[in-house]
């Protein structure tokens, strides 16, 4: 019984390679479909999520169901997860390779519709990304990009943005000045 339950029934050489070979699959194919946030995934990117580990289950493991495969499985996953990201952290171009470009999916007030189109957006989703940094509609923004990790960066119009610490202690100051000269002039 623990001979099955530890002992891997293949070779741990051939699980590395498939496991690291799904993993390289994997990243390109995501890469080529697109770039969406998990927090930006709807439940159909969900589902096609869930089925696609389950899909590529079996590349991975082959006949083998032990823990210690499946372990060894795991541990070479993260290692090859950690060895790109090191890579693509060390140099950009394996970065904008793997990642992307950022995309500028609306300008001066419009989104630009055939990019949102191009990129699998929804109009609704884009309207509450903007409405969670500061905006109230599309009108509101000076630009909205895509970037290659999938989230969504808004840059509001100036007049449209919140006041800052420095506006705030600029219009107390202000205020204070006022206060003086009120109190000045009423004094006799």
């Amino acid at each position: 019984m623990w001979n099955e339950l530890l002992i891997s029934g293949i070779p741990l050489t051939e699980k590395a390679i498939r496991t690291v070979l799904v993993y390289l699959s994997l990243v390109v194919l995501l890469r080529l479909v697109g770039k969406r946030d998990i927090a930006q995934l709807n439940t159909f990117d969900l589902v096609v999520m869930l089925l696609l580990s389950n899909v590529v289950q079996n590349a991975i493991i082959g006949p083998d169901n032990s823990v210690g495969g499946a372990v060894f499985g795991a541990f070479v996953l993260l290692v090859a997860n950690a060895a790109v990201v090191h890579a693509a952290a060390r140099w950009g171009r394996l970065a904008g390779l793997l990642e992307g470009r950022p995309a500028v999916i609306a300008h001066d007030g419009a989104y630009d519709i055939e990019t949102v189109r191009r990129l699998g957006l929804r109009l609704a989703d884009l309207d509450v990304a903007i409405k969670r940094q500061g905006g109230d509609r599309v009108a509101d923004i000076s630009r909205v990009t895509l970037e290659p990790g999938g989230s969504l960066l808004v840059e509001l119009r100036p007049e449209e943005e919140g006041a800052t610490k420095e506006d705030i202690t600029a219009l107390n100051a202000r205020l204070d000045r006022i206060e003086r000269l009120l109190a000045a002039r009423s004094d006799p």
